[in-house]
């Protein structure tokens, strides 16, 4: 999916792709399009291998990691434990912002550090409607009406552990991906949602500048309209079959139906669009930092720079991961030879398969590497 909506005064643009380890090689790629990355652990399971995959790649790349610990309405892992198996696996500090008091039936809500303050846990709507977030002192009747003395002793003795023991907030540490702020919550009770959105937005940047090879291309200095594809998806209209191009804009502003150079070819750019799972809606201008899908007759491909620059520039490429999985591909119908290989082809820029030959031969046999073994499936 991708989300764009507003709070606050901001405009946030959500890249959601599947924690499923088979689709590691999309989700490496859409991480080139982020500037900042939201990791979700479930409070019972700690960091799982998908998980520990994908934000090593973050690590390397520096992207600021915000941490949300879920499902605490379930019963859950020791927090210490959590917060160790985090930075144990993926060698990042972390910050905790707020702390759970609890967790399954006895949980009660989260203590904030810095305010004191205790965010009472209800069973709030589930789903998309904003519940009701009461919020109390720590120190007044009504935190003791709610708190067990036991877990009252015990959040006293946590947090004093914390304060002598875990990492101090330092936002350029955050900015460098060097620390991650943790908080702790039930998205599924949409509790602890909002407070993470309302740190995570005075955490985070405006969209971030991008290197080419004519350097630095900040979105608040460059006019000029820039953005690159980093990811292209067909059939996604079972009654049209149509190929999109999801590409993250860099700088300027889009319009709907303007023409840019790509390479040196002039093309113009139609149908953009933004997607909610199977829903999509047109959009008519974009901005730096968006993301948006645009109908592509089989011109793009992944890693390709767009812009209406008078000065041609290209943005650094997308890496591809080494396959891990490989399988001998060859034609049982050699009358069908040309759709084959045209078949082929199209899943290959899409992303799905890397395809190797031997040395001298044609395509009527040729080698399929894969990162994830779904992606055969995807093939098949």
């Amino acid at each position: 999916s991708v989300l764009q909506f507003n709070y606050g005064g901001y405009c946030i643009n959500i890249l959601d792709t599947p924690g499923h380890q088979d689709f590691s090689e999309d989700t490496y790629r859409t991480l080139m399009a982020a500037d900042s990355a939201v990791m979700v652990i479930d409070g019972s399971k700690g960091v799982e291998a998908q998980t520990r995959k994908l934000f090593k790649v973050c690590v390397m790349r520096h992207i600021p990691i915000f941490t949300f610990i879920n499902k605490m309405d379930r019963e859950a892992m020791d927090t210490f434990e959590l917060l160790d198996d985090i930075e144990k696996e993926l060698g990042i500090a972390t910050c905790p912002i707020n702390w759970p008091i609890g967790s399954g039936k006895e949980f009660r809500g989260v203590f904030d550090r810095n305010s004191r303050e205790l965010e009472i846990f209800s069973d709030t709507k589930k789903g998309t409607s904003i519940g009701e977030v009461e919020k109390v002192s720590i120190d007044s009747e009504e935190a003791k009406s709610i708190v067990s003395e036991a877990q009252f002793a015990q959040l006293e003795e946590e947090i004093e552990l914390l304060d002598g023991a875990s990492a101090e907030f330092d936002q350029e540490m955050v900015s460098k991906g060097e620390l991650s702020p943790v908080f702790f919550g039930s998205a599924l009770t949409n509790f602890g949602v909002e407070t993470f959105l309302q740190h995570f937005l005075k955490m985070t940047t405006s969209p971030l500048p991008r290197m080419s090879d004519k350097g630095l291309i900040d979105p608040m200095k460059e006019e000029d309209f820039s953005a690159f594809v980093f990811k292209i998806q067909a059939n996604m209209n079972k009654a049209h079959r149509d190929r999109i191009a999801f590409m993250r804009i860099c700088s300027g502003e889009f319009k709907a139906g303007m023409d840019v150079f790509q390479g040196g070819r002039k093309v113009r750019l139609s149908q953009p669009q933004q997607m909610m799972a199977s829903e999509r809606h047109m959009i008519d201008t974009a901005y730096g930092g968006d993301i948006i899908g645009v109908f592509d007759p089989g011109i793009f491909s992944i890693g390709d720079t767009l812009t209406n620059s008078a000065e041609k520039f290209a943005y650094e490429g997308i890496p591809t991961f080494a396959p891990e999985h490989f399988a001998r591909v060859r034609q049982v119908d050699t009358m069908k030879r040309k759709q084959f290989i045209k078949g082929i082809n199209e899943i290959a820029q899409e992303g799905a398969i890397q395809i190797f030959q031997e040395f001298n031969t044609g395509m009527e046999e040729i080698i399929v590497g894969v990162v994830g073994v779904l992606q055969f499936d995807v093939l098949k």
